[in-house]
C-alpha cells in the first residue's frame, strides 16, 4: 500500500516544474550515486524528489530541512498529497518530536537529527537515500552532514545522496559530493515556469488626482 501511494502520486504529479526533471535526476542517481538539483523556489523539489527516489531505491529516503517548522510543513504537504496522515508513508523527526513508523518511506528531518544519526551509526541502516534540501543555507550542521556523507560513501557504503537548492554554487557542491572517485556529481537544472506578461499603460483619468493637474 505504501509504495502504491507513491506510484500513484508520480503517475499524476502536481503541475510543478521539477516534474520534468525527475527522470533525469533518478537516472543520474542510479548511474553515479549522487546528483545536484538546481531549481527555482516553488519548483516542487521538496514535494516530488523524495517520492521519486523512494520509488527507485530500497529503504527509507531521509530528507533534511534546516528548521523544525520546515520539516513538519514538508512532511504535512507530502502526506496530504498522498491522502494519508503524517506518520504513515511520510513522517518527520525533529528534536523532541517524531511521527513515523515501520512503513514510513520518506522521513523529513532537521539537519541536526541527521547529524546525530550519522555520529551514532554512520552506515545509516535502513536508509536507501539521503536528500539534502536547501543546501545553500550554510551552517555547521549542514556542512558536517555533507562531509560525513561523502566520507560514508568513500569508506562504508555508496548511499545515494541528492543535494538540492534554488541558489546553489552547483559546480563546487557537485565536486564535493562526487568525492575523489568517479568525478563531480551530475547537475540537473530545472528552469522556472514562464508566464506571459502583458504590459498595459493606464494613465489616471483627468481630474482624479489633484497632483497631476497642476493645482
Amino acid at each position: 500500500m505504501t509504495d502504491d501511494a507513491l506510484r500513484r502520486l508520480l503517475r499524476d504529479p502536481p503541475d510543478l516544474p521539477v516534474a520534468a526533471g525527475l527522470t533525469e535526476l533518478v537516472r543520474a542517481v542510479r548511474s553515479h550515486g549522487t546528483a545536484v538539483l538546481l531549481a527555482p523556489p516553488g519548483a516542487g523539489k521538496t514535494t516530488l524528489v523524495p517520492p521519486a527516489l523512494a520509488a527507485a531505491v530500497d529503504g527509507r529516503v531521509v530528507v533534511t530541512q534546516p528548521r523544525r517548522l520546515a520539516a513538519r510543513a514538508a512532511a504535512g504537504r507530502l502526506a496530504a498529497l498522498l491522502g494519508e496522515p503524517v506518520g504513515a508513508t511520510v513522517g518527520y523527526a525533529v528534536r523532541g518530536d517524531r511521527r513515523s513508523g515501520p512503513a514510513t518511506r520518506v522521513e523529513v528531518v532537521t539537519t541536526g537529527v541527521l547529524l546525530r544519526r550519522l555520529q551514532r551509526d554512520p552506515e545509516l541502516p535502513g536508509v536507501g537515500a539521503v536528500v539534502l534540501d536547501e543546501v545553500h543555507e550554510r551552517h555547521l550542521d549542514a556542512d558536517l552532514c555533507l562531509a560525513l556523507l561523502v566520507d560514508v560513501r568513500a569508506h562504508l557504503r555508496e548511499i545515494p545522496v541528492v543535494a538540492m537548492s534554488a541558489t546553489l554554487e552547483a559546480g563546487r557542491t557537485a565536486a564535493t559530493l562526487g568525492g575523489p572517485g568517479p568525478g563531480p556529481s551530475p547537475v540537473v537544472e530545472v528552469p522556472a515556469s514562464l508566464h506571459p506578461v502583458e504590459r498595459v499603460w493606464a494613465p489616471p483619468r483627468a481630474g482624479c488626482c489633484p497632483w497631476t493637474s497642476g493645482a
